[in-house]
């Protein structure tokens, strides 16, 4: 059996950039909050940021601050307070612990960035169901708790090709957000500036692919792990330069990797694909788990799922919604095989691991049987790990540590 060896990740240059914008855009959106300087709009992680900012709004983004408190590990301590209220622990734990904080007034904004004491109050929540139903529910229990107006966009689900009909009714939905969103701004749409925007948002997404798919080298300069964290500007701060400008310099440190051949992973033997959403509060864990096997997480379904090649400056709403709509999550099960065999043949993939979560089964698709259908179409093996995105008392350490031990064996011996 391979042995485990202590490796971390090789660390990315670029990080104190990223940490010096992230917290530029937080207390940008404190200052606006608590000056009333300008209108806040709370948004789902793939809803209308475009649009929102082209018309003023600071945008905060509740999932982006659920995923942290997954990453600091106080999610598990918080889900009790929304469970207590009404929301069963079996739901979307991103949903329960944002709101258990809520509850208990806590945001862990305020230990990173002193002068914050709390999330920016909204003056609209902004939704897309793409994801799933839960960020309307998510959204619905602010609305009533705070008295704040709730518009957002309802979208079809299990989409095999994105069609016109598909892309006609999401464009009219955002339509019909702009007016309701001009009386909250006091000031009409300037569809200039929204051309913008979606311009800064095509060319992040661009950027950003181009960041991800340098791991498609050997060794790759890059881990699933680091993107989790590289992501942040991809998700918060699209459609803005600083999010461009950013990509732009991680990109040339990667490149530069590519190039004398430095791994992210010191010997990197193995090469696994992550399906699904990550475990926040282990990211540390897994990814020592897995370079002390000489393997490297090159890719993911989820750190993917911000790239929009939709998007198009001249068609800025047409665009936006066919974009939201090509979403793996949206995507039929016809659809997400073909995506995943062919990103297996793109990235050199020994294996995939299904990251099965146990309160996201949105995002967990290896319950109907995908596994098996992959392997016997790719040969490829598979491990399914249970787990969950922030309620680590669905997690098994232990267990964890041994099913991809043995799975690591497994793909020695298939050498």
């Amino acid at each position: 059996m391979k042995e485990e060896t202590k490796l971390a990740r090789k660390k990315i240059e670029a990080t104190s950039l990223m940490n010096r914008i992230m917290a530029d855009y937080f207390l940008d959106l404190n200052q606006a909050s608590a000056s009333n300087s300008r209108k806040v709009a709370w948004c789902t992680s793939v809803g209308p940021a475009e649009l929102l900012r082209a018309m003023g709004f600071a945008v905060h983004f509740p999932e982006n601050h659920a995923a942290m408190l997954g990453a600091t590990r106080l999610a598990t301590d918080l889900i009790p307070e929304a469970n207590a209220i009404g929301y069963s622990p079996d739901i979307c734990s991103y949903l329960t612990s944002d709101l258990g904080a809520y509850l208990k007034g806590f945001t862990p904004l305020a230990k990173a960035y002193p002068g914050i004491a709390a999330v920016p109050k909204p003056d609209v929540l902004v939704y897309n169901t793409n994801q799933c139903r839960d960020v309307q529910d998510w959204f619905a229990w602010y609305a009533r708790e705070l008295g704040v107006p709730l518009i957002g966009i309802t979208s079809p689900k299990n989409v095999n090709e994105v069609t016109e009909a598909h892309v006609e009714d999401v464009t009219r939905q955002l339509e019909a957000l702009v007016p309701v969103l001009e009386g909250i701004a006091g000031a009409p749409l300037d569809l200039a500036r929204l051309k913008e925007v979606v311009a800064l948002s095509r060319d992040c997404t661009e950027l950003w692919k181009e960041v991800l798919e340098t791991a498609t080298a050997v060794p790759a300069p890059l881990t699933f792990f680091d993107g989790t964290i590289h992501m942040g500007p991809a998700v918060v701060l699209r459609g803005t330069p600083q999010a461009v400008e950013y990509y732009r310099v991680l990109l040339a440190e990667l490149e530069q990797r590519k190039a004398t051949r430095e791994a992210a992973v010191a010997g990197e033997e193995y090469r696994i694909y992550w399906d699904g959403m990550p475990v926040w509060g282990r990211l540390r864990p897994h990814s020592e788990l897995f370079a002390g096997l000489k393997t490297n997480v090159v890719a993911s379904t989820y750190c993917s799922s911000w790239i929009f090649p939709a998007f198009d400056a001249e068609e800025p709403l047409r665009s936006m919604a066919k974009a939201y709509l090509e979403l793996f999550i949206v995507r039929s099960d016809a659809y997400k095989e073909r995506y995943l065999a062919d990103m297996t043949k793109k990235f050199r993939i020994d294996g995939i691991v299904y990251h099965d979560a146990k309160t996201c089964p949105y995002n967990s698709n290896s319950r109907y049987g995908m596994p098996q259908r992959l392997e016997a179409e790719t040969g490829l093996p598979y491990l399914v790990i249970s787990g969950d995105l922030n309620d680590m008392r669905c997690v098994s350490d232990e267990q964890t540590k041994t099913n991809v031990e043995a799975f690591i064996e497994q793909l020695e011996e298939g050498k």
